[in-house]
């Protein structure tokens, strides 16, 4: 049988059984053209290839278990067992964790430039009252989507960002 043909058999891409047969896992015969070709212990063992896959194992783990006598495929498979408890564990103590910060509410983000902040920059740039009004109708006339956002950032309350859009659309 072709590569793609056992491919298909397994429900695999034709990469990814070439990918295996590059890995070591699967060995092709050739034949008189150069062709690959494989016979049904190859198509066995891509069936077994494809379960272990299924349950996690790596691609080592597996040459592991298919090439080792089935009582040291136990151990390899015992191993994988406890890994995957162990990243079980992790997994529910982020989600303990992101449940805990949705709780306390310190997923947002914390200011680091507030609207007093930037004017205190702008007015030590000197910038004047005037000044930073002109600054709003081009930030406004050229990007109005980013001054949205640029006002947002800010933190500048929903009613407060319409009135300085607004002034700034004069």
């Amino acid at each position: 049988m072709t590569v793609t043909r056992l491919a298909r058999a397994c429900g695999l891409s034709r990469t990814t059984v070439l990918y295996y047969e590059t890995m070591g896992l699967l060995k092709a015969r050739r034949n008189s053209g150069n062709y690959r070709v494989y016979g049904p212990a190859d198509l066995e063992r891509l069936r077994q290839i494809r379960v272990y896959r299924d349950a996690g194992l790596t691609i080592g783990d597996i040459r592991s278990v298919l090439d080792q006598p089935r009582s040291d495929a136990a151990v390899v498979l015992e191993r994988r067992l406890a890994e995957l408890g162990k990243e079980i564990e992790n997994l529910r103590e982020h989600q303990k964790n992101i449940t805990r910060i949705l709780q306390i509410g310190k997923f947002r983000r914390i200011p680091v430039v507030t609207k007093e902040k930037w004017v205190q920059i702008m007015s030590g740039a000197g910038f004047s009252n005037e000044d930073m009004w002109r600054w709003h109708s081009e930030f406004e006339k050229s990007a109005p989507q980013e001054h949205q956002e640029f006002l947002e950032f800010l933190h500048i309350p929903a009613d407060e960002i319409t009135t300085i859009r607004e002034r700034s659309r004069r």
